[in-house]
């Protein structure tokens, strides 16, 4: 067997995601958790226009989800305890010369067990995806988030040195033994290490360095890359750095890579302290972004101009606020299900023009304003 993970610009099958449930995440008070459930419900019914979206809710929340979701999102009941689905949920990969849809279950242990996550419930919700869906069952030891890695679809992954060689999640890992990992499960032959992620994902409540919302393949050679653009916030020194070190660096086909700077928001602060802001954190899908909004008209259409050159399709914005006050963003939330060779071929016959037109038709959700 030789598992691929593809490029997130692949033909999709769906799109997973799981729905918030009361809880430290969720948070407390009526006002702030409506606005998270609001957030993963607009997510979820921004991207229905594009490709179907299942969502995974929690016994106690079916009634909540059924009216804010209707019938434009598929619901498989399970119990949860969490619900940032890229991190907890299966890594789709594919078997090329079978056909064959394949589920990679990382060990998830809540970002490393920190004191005040609740995961246990959740680490299983890999398995019944798995089952759900068909996919072939491909079990990992190592410690790992699905936001934690991206992939070019031709070999190559970005990881970052804080998250998998977290003692707190690896503590007998190096770099020999991930990358060995990634090449039996995800198919990359040339791993890409970050030193670290952005500042905010170091405090409390982060996963301490996720790669995917600091870094992103736009496809084979091309990286999106954050730029922290005001040097009062101190990402504007990791930006540098990072632009620095992937600016030298080659693919698994030998290409140097271009990097894509996707400015930041103009915010620098909220409540909290520095925030993460962050249109790196988007979701592909099928003819279409679903792109991170923070509420400044003209740097979220300046997001959206930059990923639409980058992928050649068209982006709308969802308001992300409230999901990066969780700790994420609109990539966190949600898992793209690769579609095998077979459907892959039909869909990309469908005319351009028709499925666009049926986006255009059906689209209640997202902005481009």
């Amino acid at each position: 067997m030789a598992w691929r993970m593809p490029h997130e610009g692949a033909v999709h099958e769906r799109t997973w995601m799981a729905f918030p449930r009361e809880g430290i995440t969720l948070g407390s008070g009526d006002a702030w958790r409506e606005a998270g459930y609001r957030a993963w419900a607009d997510t979820a019914l921004a991207i229905a226009p594009f490709e179907p979206v299942t969502m995974v809710v929690d016994p106690t929340e079916m009634t909540r989800a059924r009216d804010m979701l209707g019938s434009d999102v598929e619901i498989v009941e399970a119990p949860l305890d969490e619900f940032w689905m890229r991190d907890f949920g299966p890594t789709f990969v594919i078997d090329d010369e079978r056909g064959v849809l394949g589920a990679v279950d990382w060990i998830f242990n809540g970002w490393g067990a920190p004191a005040w996550a609740r995961w246990q419930v959740s680490a299983g919700i890999a398995r019944v995806v798995a089952g759900i869906t068909g996919a072939e069952l491909v079990s990992s030891v190592l410690v790992n988030e699905g936001g934690g890695i991206h992939v070019d679809g031709e070999g190559t992954v970005l990881l970052t040195e804080t998250v998998q060689l977290d003692p707190r999640r690896n503590p007998y890992a190096d770099k020999a033994r991930v990358e060995a990992e990634m090449a039996r499960t995800l198919g990359a032959q040339r791993a890409i290490w970050l030193p670290r992620g952005l500042t905010r994902d170091y405090e409390e409540f982060g996963t301490r360095g996720h790669v995917d919302i600091v870094a992103a393949f736009a496809g084979p050679g091309r990286v999106l890359l954050h730029e922290q653009r005001d040097r009062q916030h101190p990402d504007f020194a990791v930006s540098q750095e990072l632009k620095a070190l992937l600016s030298q660096q080659v693919d698994a086909a030998g290409r140097r890579l271009e990097v894509i700077d996707l400015p930041a928001p103009r915010t620098l602060r909220d409540d909290e302290g520095f925030v993460d802001w962050s249109y790196v954190n988007h979701l592909v899908v099928d003819d279409g972004v679903i792109a991170c909004g923070f509420g400044e008209s003209e740097a979220d259409a300046r997001a959206r101009e930059i990923l639409e050159e980058a992928y050649g399709r068209r982006a709308v914005t969802v308001d992300a606020r409230a999901i990066f006050a969780r700790g994420g963003g609109i990539h966190c939330i949600t898992q793209q299900q690769p579609a095998v060779a077979s459907r892959a071929k039909r869909v990309a016959g469908v005319s351009v023009a028709s499925r666009a037109q049926r986006v255009e038709t059906t689209s209640r959700a997202g902005t481009e304003a």
